[in-house]
């Protein structure tokens, strides 16, 4: 089951937007017949496969095989145009595999006092978190702030197209009820990254891979050298650590907890500076982070019944088809499911390391097809990819829209990221924000007197004058030594 799962939720993984969602969802009719047990193994193993796969589309094509894969693509795609796709596939495998094995680890000595622990989370918290998370999209705003900020507004107001969730009343829909539900993450990635990646192949000068082809590929030749693990190692051990904290709190998942790992890493490591230029290092901290946040998600899910993101949830539904009660006594009550579920992810996860790295060859020989051969596949898979998303044609149109959209951003050197991780955040924020203030009764004063949610905004006050402070004292430093 556990590897029948890893390879299913590979290959789901891989393809353009399925995703773990639809994934285990499409899936869950396969395990009717089986045992509780060996039904919720295979879903957990093609949730955590498909982790892994994400990250190989996203490297190779450009395109994101799930959200979770998008800040993959940030740094995977850059590093295998340099020539080096067995060394961006390597580091996705084995930061997976780590990043996983630090979450189940986890999940296995902590998993059900964390789980206490994300109830303290409510909605003022989870507000705190994601202002603390938006503000910090000045790290990807790079040499020029106004572009940046420009594309952070631009994902902002994409976000908020639909219906109001407090008033229910439509927003920035014009008449279509198309818009009503909103516009969709995946169809909108696939898009951005993949079909504008089309449109810079058609007049882009073809890539000469032909060394690619007379040459014997080998894992051996794919490993990175000892200088890139060691400055892999610390990104990858924060990652797993921080993507399991955020997969355990409600409605957070392994999207945001790539996000948040990419831009914590992107400021506090040594070669911060060089993330999206195409490093193995920004491929670490993101996949790391999602895998740390898919084996996180087991924890709330399993010690209280309360699912962590939209796959977690389809876990439930079948936990409860099949008469188990998740719960704070599911542990006394039925050891061997629980136990047995987390014994097969360490296994799950060394059948998924091995599978991966095996598959390098094989992956790599894919981008040595000519660019006028690929782009066809490429467009063919946007179309099937964005369609999947919910079976419907307007999808399609998002994704002609953001394909245009990342086009000419990339053309005059306006960031993609700062618009995406505005678009994934701001729903959060609005959603946590409304129920903030019902608890509260419409009074802001919940943000000042709960200690959780008054300490994050304070670490975002304090994230965004450091830097301002931080340059005035070397200014000062520097007038003094000239005296």
């Amino acid at each position: 089951m556990t590897a029948g799962g890893g390879i299913l939720g590979i290959l789901v993984g891989a393809m353009p937007g399925i995703g773990s969602l639809l994934g285990c969802a499409l899936l869950l009719p396969l395990t009717f017949k089986m045992n509780p047990t060996s039904a919720i193994i295979m879903l957990a193993a093609i949730y955590y496969g498909n982790m892994y796969g994400g990250g190989y589309s996203a490297i190779l094509l450009n395109i994101p095989g799930d959200s979770p894969a998008i800040m993959t693509a940030m740094d995977g795609y850059p590093l295998m145009r340099k020539g080096y796709p067995g060394k961006a596939l390597f580091t996705t495998n084995m930061a997976s595999f780590c990043g996983g094995t630090i979450g189940i680890l986890i999940l296995t000595f902590l998993g059900v006092g964390l789980a206490d622990i994300g109830l303290l989370f409510g909605p003022s918290e989870m507000v705190a978190v994601m202002v603390l998370s938006l503000s910090s999209i000045s790290w990807l705003l790079g040499d020029s702030p106004t572009k940046g900020l420009i594309s952070t507004m631009l994902g902002i107001m994409i976000a908020t197209i639909g219906t109001d969730g407090a008033t229910g009343m439509p927003r920035f829909t014009f008449g279509n009820i198309s818009l009503l539900s909103g516009v969709l993450l995946v169809p909108l990635v696939i898009g951005v990254f993949g079909f504008s990646q089309v449109m810079q192949m058609s007049h882009a000068k073809e890539t000469d891979y032909t060394e690619l082809k007379s040459t014997k590929l080998r894992i051996r030749d794919a490993v990175i050298t000892k200088k890139e693990a060691k400055y892999c190692a610390p990104i990858v051990l924060r990652s797993g650590v921080v993507g399991t904290v955020v997969g355990i709190l409600p409605g957070s998942g392994a999207t945001i907890a790539a996000f948040l790992c990419y831009l914590m890493n992107k400021k506090v490591s040594k070669r911060g500076k060089e993330f999206g230029t195409g490093i193995p290092d920004g491929i670490a901290a993101s996949e790391a982070a999602n895998n740390a946040a898919a084996a996180g998600a087991f924890a709330p899910l399993l010690a209280l019944g309360i699912p962590g993101s939209g796959t977690a949830a389809v876990l439930l539904s079948g936990l409860m088809m099949w008469g188990l009660t998740p719960g704070p006594q599911l542990f006394t009550d039925e050891p061997e499911f629980c136990w047995g579920l987390i014994s097969s992810m360490y296994v799950g996860n060394i059948l998924c390391l091995a599978m991966g790295m095996l598959m390098i060859p094989l992956l790599v020989r894919l981008i040595s097809v000519p660019s006028k051969l690929i782009s066809p596949v490429v467009v063919t898979l946007c179309f099937i990819g964005a369609f999947a998303a919910s079976n419907e044609v307007n999808n399609l149109y998002v994704m002609l829209l953001g394909g245009l959209a990342g086009y000419f951003m990339n053309k005059y050197d306006y960031p993609t990221a700062p618009m995406l991780l505005a678009f994934v955040l701001t729903p959060t924020i609005e959603k946590n924000l409304y129920r903030a203030l019902m608890v509260n009764n419409g009074s802001l004063s919940i943000f000042w007197e709960r200690p959780i949610t008054l300490g994050l905004l304070i670490a975002t006050v304090a994230l965004m004058v450091a830097p301002v402070v931080l340059k005035a004292v070397r200014k000062g430093k520097k007038a003094e030594a000239q005296q």
